[in-house]
């Protein structure tokens, strides 16, 4: 049997190579590794793969498809799960998915495997993606029946196996990091009422000792997506990477949540997102300039949609393309800038302009040069205000007993 599995290096991957090969009869395993940004040394990573048993490692960069075909869609549709999570993870697992099956087509396997928990929401973003677009495969989830049930015992089954692991029993966080933010979870932050530890954190430095003072910057979008920082056009990975690194020096973007999973249970889920927060803060001011009443409050309604399918693990579903293609349409006039003042722990809108504004001087001001004309007030409101005073003559007529208070 030839086996296509995602390998990331960490602690679940680590021993799913092993295992595999001793529960399917000396499976031929495929790692494939995607490079989303996470920072990590993928030659390595490679390596190892191959060290624990895989007879193939595949490594691609997929940073500019990741971000432009997945993470610019989320920004546009302003998708924030449950209005503050900005799906870091979820957003990738599809992408990963995809080359998994990509990967498992060209070598002719057989299935694939996945690292995801029996409890956590990644199994179903992978096999969703998978069933979507290759029904035929046989999919693996060694962590629902294997048994190693803990982190605990998983770090003892590599250690016995000679596989190095980057968690000990004493600090079991699981990481998952990319280029649009990082999860952090267990170890002692399952408990709601513990702070996470200082050696949590990978991308913001802890506010308190973030740099005195702030520091203004200008995010440049077209048609919804960020194309510049301060004035300087800037490709995808370099504009991410850069709001990163100014976001965490001042300790932006740590978030610290209890949501609710796909599976039906609640979870503690500790994020960071320096760069992705800084990026939608901007991006919803700018639709505020932009957009008429009607639309931007119906699109704060597609978001909650649009953001609940990355989540679920739908991307590949026809419902996300109808609602992407409304989104495009939203974000033709989605253009201009917005200035952020970033101190410790805090951005700020300090600054929007828009060759697309509708933010009209003459008729919002209270001083000289006022044009709006008040006199259409009284008709106005006769109007507006018709059905709720015709509601209350009628209820009146007929003796409504909260009308003879």
């Amino acid at each position: 049997m030839k086996i296509v599995t995602a390998y990331s290096g960490g602690l679940d991957t680590s021993c799913m190579i092993p295992w595999l090969k001793e529960n399917y009869g000396g499976a031929d395993i495929l790692a494939f590794t995607g490079d989303l940004g996470q920072g990590e040394d993928l030659p390595a990573i490679k390596a190892k793969a191959l060290r624990t048993g895989a007879s193939k490692a595949f490594v691609e960069d997929l940073q500019e498809q990741f971000i432009n075909e997945f993470i610019w869609p989320a920004v546009r549709a302003g998708a924030l799960y449950e209005g503050t999570y900005p799906l870091h993870t979820a957003l990738g697992r599809p992408l990963l998915a995809k080359k998994l099956v990509d990967v498992a087509l060209a070598e002719g396997a057989d299935g694939v495997a996945h690292g995801c928990t029996g409890k956590g929401n990644d199994q179903v973003r992978f096999e969703v993606t998978i069933k979507a677009l290759a029904p035929h495969l046989k999919i693996l989830a060694p962590l629902r029946t294997w048994e190693l049930t803990t982190r605990e015992s998983e770090v003892e089954y590599a250690q016995a196996r000679g596989v190095e692991v980057p968690v000990t029993i004493e600090k079991p966080f699981s990481i998952d990091q990319n280029i649009w933010g990082c999860a952090i979870e267990c170890g002692e932050m399952e408990d709601l009422w513990n702070e996470p530890p200082p050696d949590a954190w990978r991308m913001t430095k802890d506010p308190v000792t973030a740099p005195r003072g702030s520091v203004e910057l200008v995010i440049g979008f077209e048609q919804g997506i960020p194309v510049s920082v301060d004035g300087v056009a800037l490709g995808g990975v370099k504009l991410i990477t850069q709001l990163n690194e100014l976001a965490g020096e001042y300790g932006v973007g740590r978030i610290d949540m209890v949501e609710n999973r796909v599976v039906g249970l609640k979870s503690r889920e500790v994020y960071e997102a320096p760069g992705a927060s800084l990026i939608h803060l901007a991006h919803t001011e700018l639709e505020r300039v932009c957009l008429d009443r009607a639309t931007f409050n119906y699109k704060r309604r597609v978001s909650q949609d649009f953001a609940n399918i990355i989540y679920d693990g739908q991307w590949f579903g026809p419902l996300r393309e109808c609602l992407q293609a409304f989104i495009e349409e939203s974000q033709r006039t989605v253009t201009g800038e917005i200035r952020l003042r970033v101190s410790a722990g805090l951005a700020q809108v300090t600054g929007r302009k828009s060759p697309y504004s509708l933010y009209d001087t003459g008729l919002a001001t209270y001083s000289h040069g006022d044009t709006f004309n008040r006199s259409m007030a009284e008709g106005f409101l006769a109007i507006y205000g018709l059905p709720y005073k015709t509601v209350a003559e009628i209820r009146r007529a007929k003796g409504h007993p909260e009308l003879k208070k």
